[in-house]
């Protein structure tokens, strides 16, 4: 595959507890362990939901293209991923997504192939296929 953007962050300090930064500067911040894993939480986002907001983000971009190509003209679409941690079987830890998409304007049939067709065309979900857990569902 031929990348026709790259994007390139740097982590530094102590991991979770320590600092991010894009190679452009548009991200600048600090991140924290959250306080379910220990961590004060709160204060700074934490790679969990960086993750859950660059896949919402994208996913509904794919949505979008989706509707597109199939020449289908939604209402108002909204989509929502949570992002879990926790303990994997083989002593480290792993993730798991649900994706939950607000499909306005179609039936129910047209919505789920909708989601559906995103979810192959979505690469955040092409990178997770077979790696991670990842749940469909509509609003």
């Amino acid at each position: 595959m031929e990348a026709i953007y790259t994007a390139s962050a740097t982590a530094t300090g102590e991991g979770r507890n320590g600092h991010v930064r894009s190679a452009d500067g548009v991200l600048d911040f600090d991140v924290s362990v959250p306080k379910e894993m220990g961590g004060p939480g709160g204060a700074f986002p934490n790679p969990e939901e960086l993750f859950a907001a660059g896949y919402a983000a994208c996913f509904h971009s794919a949505l979008k293209s989706a509707a597109r190509l199939a020449k289908i003209t939604m209402a108002d679409t909204a989509v929502t991923v949570d992002v879990g941690i926790g303990r994997n079987d083989k002593g480290g830890y792993g993730l798991k997504a649900t994706i939950e998409a607000e499909i306005n304007g179609v039936d129910e049939a047209t919505a789920r192939q909708l989601l559906d067709a995103a979810h192959q065309l979505c690469p955040y979900s092409n990178a997770t296929r077979g790696n991670i857990e990842v749940q469909l569902s509509l609003a």
